[in-house]
């Protein structure tokens, strides 16, 4: 009778955890697995992710032939082929003459700068012995639009010939004078001093008188 009481009550204890344990291996492993195999199945597609390619850098001709601009120069006077010449950005006078084949028997080039680097749309000019050389319009160096009207203005303490060959009047022989005249003398110390180089009176200090500065 006892024995039989005990029965009863052990089986009324062990049927709820039973109960409770098979609700349990419902509701939390298959979550579980659930997450391992999300886990696996991520760490799958991660690992098949293709990095991307490298940016491929462009051959180093491709780049030197971009970087060099064309230029068209204007080579007249005492060369064998006078006409005009494509050269690139950064050649010197004379790289243009070399276009053109070169001095005639007769050229005066005591006053030509060789090393002067020419710009698109650059007039070269070789005088004939004895002969004053005529002006020729340059193109500017100076940046088109807005902004100090003394930034447009030509230092004459530190111009180049390339730079003073940009005022009216100026030309190869003028300005290569200009910068002799500098280099013997110092620098100037008054605008009219440019009168004191050989070929600028007052008329042509007249026209420049409004574009230079010290």
């Amino acid at each position: 009778m006892i024995r039989s009481f005990l029965t009863e009550q052990w089986r009324k204890l062990l049927i709820p955890i039973a109960a409770i344990a098979v609700l349990s291996s419902v509701l939390f492993f298959p979550r579980e697995q659930a997450d391992i195999t999300s886990e696996e199945r991520g760490l799958t597609l991660f690992e098949t992710i293709e990095e991307p390619a490298e940016e491929m850098e462009p051959p180093a001709e491709i780049l030197a032939e971009v970087a060099v601009l064309p230029i068209l120069v204007d080579v007249k006077g005492a060369v064998k082929h006078p006409g005009l010449y494509s050269l690139t950005e950064g050649d010197r006078l004379h790289d243009a003459v070399e276009k053109a084949g070169g001095y005639r028997d007769d050229a005066d080039t005591r006053l030509l700068n060789h090393a002067q680097k020419l710009l698109d749309e650059s007039v070269v000019y070789v005088p004939v012995a004895g002969e004053e050389p005529p002006v020729f319009e340059q193109p500017s160096t100076t940046a088109a639009g807005g902004g100090d009207s003394d930034s447009a203005l030509i230092n004459i303490n530190t111009a180049n010939e390339t730079e003073f060959q940009q005022l009216p009047g100026i030309g190869p022989s003028k300005a290569t004078a200009i910068v002799k005249y500098r280099e013997a003398n110092g620098a100037f110390s008054q605008l009219d001093g440019l009168k004191e180089v050989s070929g600028i009176g007052d008329k042509t200090f007249e026209k420049l008188e409004a574009l230079i500065t010290l």
